[in-house]
C-alpha cells in the first residue's frame, strides 16, 4: 500500500523545496497552490496577492473547504498505484485532511515544515511569485491560511521539519526524512 504524504506550512516555509527533494527522487508531487494558480488563470486574472487569495477563498465558501482535496484525490490514487509514496504540497485547512483521511485512512499522514516569520518573507521575497506581494500582503496571508486550520496541521503533524538554516541543510533534513518514511518493499 503507498502512502501518501502532505506537507503543511505557512507561506515561504520550504514546502516547495521538501517537494523538489521528493520529485527528484522519481515519486509524484501534487501541489494544491498550483490547483490555485490554475484557476487564477482558466478566470482570466491577473495575478496578485489579493486576487489568489480571493479566488482560494471564493472556491472554499463556493465548493466547500475541502473542495481542492476532492479533486485532487482521483489524480493522488492513480499516482499511488505506481509508487510506493505520494506527496501532496501545500494542504491548508482542516477540511482537506479529514478528506485525505477519509479516503486513504492510515495510508495518509502530515508532516509540517517551520520556520520563523521574518526568515519566511525573506524567501517569498526573493522568489517573484504573483501571489507573495509585500510584508502587509504576507501577513495577511498568514493570518487567512491560520484561519483555514494551517496552525492546528502544524501541530497534529506526524513529522515536523525545521528550516530554518540555509537551503543545503533543508535538503538534507528532507532527503533524511524520506529515506525514513519511504515504505521498504
Amino acid at each position: 500500500m503507498a502512502l501518501v504524504v502532505a506537507v503543511v506550512g505557512m507561506p515561504g516555509c520550504g514546502k516547495g523545496e521538501l517537494a523538489a527533494v521528493v520529485s527528484a527522487a522519481g515519486l509524484p508531487v501534487f501541489s494544491m497552490g498550483d490547483m490555485i494558480r490554475a484557476e487564477v488563470e482558466s478566470r482570466g486574472l491577473e495575478g496578485d496577492p489579493m486576487v489568489f487569495g480571493r479566488v482560494a477563498q471564493e472556491l472554499r465558501d463556493e465548493f466547500g473547504y475541502g473542495v481542492l482535496a476532492e479533486r485532487l484525490a482521483p489524480l493522488v490514487d492513480a499516482a499511488t498505484k505506481e509508487h510506493p509514496l505520494v506527496l501532496i504540497e501545500g494542504m491548508r485547512g482542516t477540511d482537506e485532511r479529514d478528506v485525505f483521511l477519509e479516503h486513504w485512512t492510515d495510508g495518509f499522514r502530515v508532516v509540517a515544515i517551520v520556520a520563523d516569520a521574518d526568515v519566511r518573507f525573506r524567501r517569498i521575497s526573493s522568489r517573484g511569485r504573483a501571489e507573495d506581494g509585500d510584508r502587509l500582503s504576507f501577513d495577511a496571508r498568514d493570518q487567512r491560511e491560520s484561519t483555514w486550520g494551517v496552525s492546528e496541521l502544524m501541530v497534529l503533524a506526524d513529522w515536523t521539519l525545521d528550516n530554518s538554516s540555509d537551503l543545503d541543510t533543508f535538503k538534507n533534513v528532507s532527503e533524511t526524512w524520506l529515506k525514513t518514511v519511504l515504505p521498504s518493499d
